[in-house]
């Protein structure tokens, strides 16, 4: 059904100009006499008329035109697009950010078996001299950049080839050079502060700082040793200044890559940890104070952090003094990188898997704005928690539970511990399934010698139904379980006759009112049916003059009960 119509007049002051709204109206006539009337008064050299029609659904116009007059439209010249031209086309573009993470990726084989970086192969003339020799490398990194640059922009991929084939040489030849020229002095025989302070002000003083850092770095191998290299160099760097930010620029970026490669990591970390010790100690490192305040607060928490060593502690403390800012953020992705992958953080203990992803959490988002957003943080630990409903997940994870009871306890942390709609849904079926099956109604209501109370079983059934409310479920899930498990407790409670002795009990009304006010608050036993019946059983208690004239007699016991009838919904 078509909605409102009404008309619209553009006009044209001269051959050149664009169409200007003159009028809008509901009437047709008006709408096309105004169009003609500016061309006989000559107030405009074209006049147009459309029709516009509402869409109700999608409150958008639809435009008709029913009637032009005057001068046609001119010819437009369509604008030349420029034509395309290679992404770098001097050396000195090489040495951007994206043009080496570029580097990096393509030719990330060699430069693993090199043990050296990208920043260090455009800093270092015998790395380049090496690739130049390797011969098919580089000739297979050329094709990897330009096959994909000629898809994409159109250009001839022979031409892009023999373009970035010479840029190359160029860029070897300019290492080269500088090597021969002195640009990039050894530190065996002067300091890097010393260097420092001589390139300050100069025109290619990133350059040769970056040569004189990666030169260092000649003759060590390892990560750990190539690092503790560059975290001497940060010891001897001038105190502030200028010259500090040379050589902080310069060793941000070679660590930033070198890191970068989870085996580097591991290396540097200890290749004993495993993926969830890794991942906090990159947050300790990267996140110190938010890590610390959460330390203090529970000091439990302590016993699932690796303990910092070596160069990584050292660079630890230039993270947590700020110096490294880039290489914190960098960290931090790849932190959430890692929890959106498919791998386990602790492959075989499934309980301290989420001790530690709940650690990762809290430090994560108590960071939250300086490292990442908090989008990025839910967002990484929502596609972690879709791991942690799985089946196989699950069954590792109950698999060392003794008894059904504690398959629901451990089902309710994980319930507490994921995050996101449908992976609280999923750990909520998990749950209803073992608290609904006929193995957890016959453990809790079989009488076991030696075992726990039927009264212990309805507390530990209450304690299991508050777990559950805390575990921000669906709303739907969470009266689903808390419904069950009240069931159970009532047929526990029949079986025991429990609310029945506590009324037969020959003990002082306060004490028994005490009692039944706990079962129908929650606290001792499940809320559903039990609670129920000891609720009425309280409030026969509370009408009967015995109990006033007893609670009359005792002030102080009123005042205690007077917590307890408020939870229970009574009057108090």
């Amino acid at each position: 059904m078509a909605g409102p119509i009404h008309y619209e007049v553009y006009v044209r002051k001269t051959a050149p100009a664009a169409w200007t709204l003159l009028i809008a109206t509901e009437n047709r006539k008006q709408a096309i006499e105004a169009a003609e009337d500016q061309l006989n008064d000559r107030l405009a050299v074209a006049s147009r008329v459309t029709k516009e029609t509402l869409d109700p659904e999608t409150m958008e116009f639809a435009s008709v035109t029913i009637l032009t007059l005057g001068a046609p439209e001119p010819l437009r010249k369509k604008a030349v697009a420029p034509a395309a031209r290679p992404a770098c086309t001097s050396p000195a573009e090489l040495y951007s950010p994206h043009a080496r993470a570029l580097i990096g990726r393509v030719l990330e084989d060699w430069l693993r078996r090199e043990g050296v970086t990208a920043f260090e192969l455009l800093h270092r003339p015998d790395v380049a001299e090496r690739l130049e020799a390797a011969g098919i490398e580089l000739q297979h990194a050329i094709q990897k950049v330009a096959v994909p640059e000629s898809q994409s922009t159109g250009q001839d991929v022979h031409a892009l080839v023999r373009h970035y084939h010479k840029l190359t040489e160029q860029t070897i030849v300019r290492l080269r050079k500088a090597g021969r020229d002195g640009l990039f002095p050894s530190l065996q025989d002067r300091s890097i502060a010393d260097l420092a302070h001589r390139f300050s002000g100069a025109p290619d003083r990133a350059f040769r700082m970056g040569g004189v850092v990666a030169g260092a770095l000649a003759g060590q191998s390892g990560p750990r040793a190539r690092l503790s290299t560059l975290m001497d160099l940060m010891d001897a760097a001038p105190a502030d200044g200028p010259p500090r930010a040379l050589i902080v620029v310069a060793v941000e970026q070679i660590v930033a890559e070198m890191l970068a490669l989870r085996q580097n990591l591991n290396a540097v970390l200890g290749p004993a940890l495993d993926q969830g010790a890794n991942l906090a100690a990159i947050v300790r490192m990267v996140a110190p104070d938010e890590m610390d305040g959460l330390l203090k607060l529970d000091p439990r928490l302590s016993l699932m952090m690796p303990a910092i060593d070596g160069p990584a502690a050292r660079l630890g403390v230039h993270l947590a003094a700020g110096e490294f800012p880039l290489l914190a953020a960098a960290l931090a992705r790849m932190v959430t990188r890692e929890l959106t992958s498919p791998r386990r953080l602790r492959p075989h203990d499934p309980v301290g898997e989420i001790d530690i992803l709940r650690l990762l959490a809290m430090a994560l988002t108590a960071s939250a704005g300086r490292l990442l957003t908090l989008e990025e943080v839910q967002t990484a630990f929502v596609e972690r928690s879709k791991s942690l409903v799985t089946a196989d997940f699950v069954a590792a994870y109950v698999a060392g539970c003794q008894s059904v009871l504690a398959e629901a306890e451990h089902l309710t942390r994980l319930c507490e511990n994921v995050t996101g709609g449908a992976n609280k849904r999923a750990a909520a079926r998990w749950l209803g399934a073992c608290i609904g099956s006929l193995r957890f109604e016959t453990e809790m209501r079989q009488v076991a010698p030696g075992g726990p109370s039927p009264s212990q079983k309805l507390a530990i059934l209450a304690r299991l139904q508050r777990a559950t409310r805390t575990a921000h479920l669906a709303e739907h899930d969470q009266a689903h379980i808390s419904k069950a498990i009240g069931a159970v407790g009532a047929r526990l409670e029949v079986d025991a006759g429990l609310v029945a002795q506590i009324v037969r009990a020959p003990a002082p009304a306060p004490q028994k009112l005490a009692a039944l006010l706990k079962l129908a608050a929650g606290e001792a036993g499940p809320l559903g049916p039990s609670a129920e019946r000891a609720r009425a059983e309280a409030v026969r208690l509370l009408r009967a003059p015995e109990t006033r004239t007893a609670l009359s007699a005792a002030p102080d016991s009123v005042a205690a009960l007077r917590g307890l009838m408020q939870a229970a919904g009574l009057a108090a």
